[in-house]
């Protein structure tokens, strides 16, 4: 029998710092280098070339204008591999930055999948690929979009079942309740379309953790304070 809740961990560290949102993958990029490349969760490269698509377990985001590490599952054992460093103060771009920590909170969250609604805001959630973005393009109507995206974010949730090793007990609904904002957004060097999205589920999700494409990065956060049962 499948389990109809499941527990995990998650650890939300915002640092006392300030940066920018294109910072963000600096940041990131620094902090592997002080932990060092054999620690996967930290960057989830097999290789130098080849990229694990496995839900990352470490993340990278900005909160406020404070960069912060998500920590979900197993990645809660790993950070320390960080916080044993001498110093984790960051050389990003052409300063330093302070890495002092502002706020630490590990909290235990159940995931449950019921009959009852939660809702969602999520934010530069990047769900379209190279190929179905011009499906999406290509649509006739919003209403074909919002069933295209309400697809694809569906398929994030259960990859992030799938990266806590959770097997989803039964369906999940899922409906898009606002499209607040589309814009284009520079992922590596490119830009990619992103969407700010509210939307409900019924399934109990914890805050900050990502959803969809370039999420240790940053983007597709969600925000569930809104979570209200209907």
């Amino acid at each position: 029998m499948h389990e109809t809740v499941k527990k995990i961990r998650v650890l939300k560290v915002v640092f006392d710092t300030e940066i920018r949102s294109y910072e963000v993958p600096a940041v990131r990029g620094a902090i592997v280098e002080k932990v060092g490349r054999e620690n996967f969760y930290f960057h989830n490269h097999l290789t130098e070339d080849t990229y694990s698509y496995r839900y990352p377990l470490i993340q990278y985001k900005m909160i406020g204008h404070n960069p912060a590490i998500i920590c979900v599952d197993y990645g809660v054992d790993e950070i320390y591999k960080y916080f044993i460093q001498e110093s984790w103060d960051l050389r990003i771009r052409d300063r330093e930055i302070k890495m002092k920590v502002k706020t630490l909170n590990l909290d235990t969250h159940e995931i449950i999948l019921n009959s009852q609604l939660y809702h969602y805001r999520i934010d530069n959630w990047v769900g379209l690929s190279q190929k179905n973005y011009e499906v999406f393009r290509n649509a006739e109507s919003l209403a074909e979009k919002i069933v295209m995206m309400e697809h694809i974010l569906t398929g994030n949730i259960l990859s992030f079942a799938k990266g806590i090793n959770w097997t989803v007990p039964d369906q999940i609904r899922l409906k898009i309740t606002g499209l607040v904002k589309e814009k284009w957004v520079p992922v590596k060097g490119v830009k990619v379309k992103a969407f700010d999205l509210n939307f409900k589920t019924n399934l109990l999700l914890p805050g900050y953790i990502g959803l969809g494409k370039n999420i240790s990065l940053g983007f597709g956060t969600i925000s569930n304070e809104l979570a209200i049962r209907n």
